[in-house]
């Protein structure tokens, strides 16, 4: 296996691969601040050079973090088809990129090699893309999933309807959500992150939302975003939850500060099937980002694109419903200013879609980095082109209790018109049914959260 290559008579040597995957990295702040990034320009293109010329099977035979020592790393190794990989072990990164990119290659074409890859092999190939190849290769993936309906249909945009509030007061939520549904938002998941993360909060919200989506029949799922246990302990205590949800990470290590592992996630997902009230097949949700394992300490000296792959690597063996990055919200100590949020918006969608999960992104910033709403909505309009199964909003763009920035529910409609997608199916015919939507577009009722008192 080479690690060197000689670029205007200077050779430029990589100790490791973990070392070489770092360098070719796309500019991060968290990389740099974890000490692995490439200190020029001229270092990440001989980076880049020499990964591209790595063979598949380099990749896995040189493990980054070895199985044997690390949860994740044996979960993505034993999901790998190893027929497909037999057949394609050979091929080098760059012509796996070639490979994704071509005009003969369809989706069905990229799901059946997506079995024989691993996270870190699809990373190394999102290295060598750039913005417009992350757009245009993801758009060729269709992923549908249903929980209590269908979402991920080519096509359409759904979204997650986010009605936080900063005392978990319950007509606080409600007329947020109200106000979501009357743009149209919320055929993805009713989702709401708790202030207070106790059962008994837990299960008021989950009985404040579902009391609500069933009185006015709307085709959706409900989450609360506490902690997997404390979701458990209020389902076995009769709370109607839809799915479960939890944020995990890339390391045994870094989920293990999450107060997770795989066992816990097992037994989330079988409690959500035989308690849950998802009609299933899928009954998980997970968010991710990139720059968790470095906050945590548990990067083991992977730079974190990389690690944001095998988020997706380990998300997959769940069969989850939805799963999204959460791309700007760590703030600049991890992505510094617009160029990498959206860099990083790309490419997590693109691995998201290569490991054929449900990806979405909350397109959003923290209030002391270099971005703005205006970038947010650059990048709304990339993933929108690339085919993005479902984006987060929030009222007006603004959490109140998170105090981030996101996407707005106008925002989303202004992205399903401009772009020509729909809502889910399902979620679309309920919406015409409340004179909300007609033929694909908003009606003059849509933003009207009086349609929803009686």
């Amino acid at each position: 296996m080479k690690l060197s290559t000689t670029h205007l008579d200077h050779t430029y040597q990589f100790s490791s691969l973990k070392t070489l995957f770092a360098k070719a990295n796309e500019e991060k702040s968290g990389d740099r601040l974890a000490g692995v990034a490439a200190e020029s320009v001229q270092e990440r293109i001989a980076a880049k050079t020499v990964l591209s010329e790595l063979l598949l099977k380099d990749i896995r035979e040189n493990p980054l973090l070895s199985p044997e020592e690390d949860e994740v790393s044996k979960i993505i190794d034993g999901q790998i088809n190893e027929p497909v990989y037999q057949k394609i072990q050979n091929w080098s990164v760059a012509e796996l990129r070639e490979y994704i990119l071509s005009s003969e290659t369809t989706g069905e074409d990229l799901k059946r090699i997506s079995r024989g890859l691993n996270s870190e092999m699809i990373a190394a190939t999102a290295k060598l893309m750039s913005n417009l190849d992350l757009v245009h290769a993801a758009d060729k993936l269709e992923v549908v999933t249903k929980c209590n309906i269908e979402i991920g249909q080519k096509g359409t945009l759904a979204s997650r309807l986010q009605p936080n509030h900063p005392t978990d007061n319950i007509d606080g939520m409600m007329a947020s959500l109200r106000e979501g549904l009357s743009y149209g938002i919320g055929d993805a998941v009713i989702g709401i992150n708790p202030v207070e993360e106790s059962v008994e909060s837990v299960k008021r919200l989950l009985h404040g939302t579902k009391d609500f989506l069933e009185e006015w029949d709307i085709p959706t799922q409900n989450c609360v975003l506490a902690h997997v246990t404390a979701q458990m302990k209020a389902i076995e205590q009769g709370a109607p939850a839809d799915m479960i949800f939890q944020s995990i990470a890339g390391t045994e290590t870094a989920n293990r500060s999450f107060g997770i592992d795989a066992a816990i996630l097992g037994e989330a997902n079988e409690l959500a099937k035989s308690k849950g009230t998802g009609t299933g097949p899928q009954h998980l949700y997970f968010e991710t980002g990139q720059g968790s394992e470095l906050s945590a300490e548990a990067h083991h000296g992977i730079d974190q694109m990389t690690l944001e792959a095998r988020n997706y690597g380990f998300a997959k063996y769940y069969d989850p419903f939805i799963v999204n990055t959460v791309v700007g919200f760590i703030g600049p100590e991890y992505l510094y200013n617009t160029k990498q949020v959206i860099r990083a918006g790309l490419e997590d969608h693109f691995m998201g879609k290569m490991h054929l999960i449900p990806m979405g992104v909350d397109i959003c910033y923290t209030n002391h980095m270099k971005a703005d709403q205006n970038d947010m909505e650059d990048l709304g309009v990339l993933l929108s082109t690339a085919g993005v199964n479902f984006i987060i909003a929030t009222p007006m763009g603004d959490d109140c209790m998170l105090n981030y920035q996101s996407m707005s529910y106008h925002d989303v409609a202004t992205l399903r018109e401009t772009f020509g997608r729909r809502p889910s199916p399902r979620f679309e015919k309920w919406l015409e049914d409340m004179g909300i939507m007609e033929s694909g577009r908003l009606t003059s009722q849509a933003g009207n959260p009086v349609l929803f008192t009686r």
